[in-house]
């Protein structure tokens, strides 16, 4: 299923009888001090699992570094400005045009990707006249926490999602011992800070050039990130699975 594993009449092949190309993202970036720094690992492995479920899929390598963001700066990351990442991303997906692949799905898995993801979108749409789809695991997953009975506690950067599907995925590179709960973070012009780059006023949030320490840090936002457990990592990618595959299919109906 990896394009890189295959040789090129192989892949020019599945390409030419209609097999999808996923195209995993991440980020290498803190996350703490329990989980990896390259959260692209995870990303990688969720796009192996749709194109197993989905039988006509190639997946790309991993475009493993993120657009830059709070974490711009943690010892041995590595972020591109937001230029950069466009001018990548852009380039990627209209090389798979050009190479006849007629179905593409973008598996995002970081947040400071998103503005150049959809303005590579647009240049591809508008130039070629092709309909990328991406899925925005964290920003989705972020959202079922409830839903799949998720401690609401371990939601945020250095808990979950990230944290509970890489004790699913990736268990041999997390340290569980080492999630602890989160001191308590100190206001900010005399308000309580309610996400990154957020300060809440009368129950509205504003923005503010916070800095990454300050809402998170060591890298962990998350009040609690000992909440995060390997079956609810298992829901979440179970879903994504679904969820992809799904998509998957529309886009081959739509082709044809």
């Amino acid at each position: 299923m990896r394009i890189a594993e295959l040789p090129a009449p192989e892949v020019a092949r599945r390409i030419a009888a209609g097999h999808a190309v996923l195209l995993p993202m991440g980020s290498t970036e803190t996350h703490g001090p329990a989980l990896p720094m390259g959260d692209y690992l995870l990303a990688e492995a969720i796009a192996l699992r749709i194109a197993q479920a989905a039988g006509d899929v190639l997946v790309l390598p991993t475009l493993a570094f993120g657009g830059a963001d709070f974490f711009r700066g943690v010892p041995g990351g590595v972020a591109l400005s937001p230029a950069t990442l466009t001018a990548v991303v852009t380039d990627m997906l209209v090389a798979l045009h050009e190479g006849g692949v007629e179905r593409i799905l973008i598996l995002n898995g970081h947040g400071g990707n998103i503005p150049s993801i959809e303005e590579a979108q647009r240049r591809l749409r508008h130039g070629q006249g092709v309909v990328a789809p991406v899925l925005h695991l964290w920003k989705s997953a972020g959202g079922w926490q409830k839903e799949f009975g998720g401690s609401m506690e371990a939601l945020g950067h250095g808990g979950d999602p990230i944290a509970s599907v890489a004790l699913h995925l990736r268990p041999d590179l997390c340290t569980p011992a080492a999630m602890k709960p989160r001191a308590a973070l100190p206001p900010f012009l005399g308000q309580p800070v309610s996400g990154f780059g957020t300060i809440r006023a009368a129950g509205v949030d504003f923005g503010v050039p916070i800095e990454a320490e300050e809402v998170a840090a060591g890298g962990v936002a998350s009040a609690d990130p000992s909440g995060a457990k390997a079956e609810h990592g298992a829901r979440i990618v179970a879903r994504f699975v679904e969820a992809a595959t799904t998509m998957l299919a529309a886009m081959k109906g739509a082709a044809a």
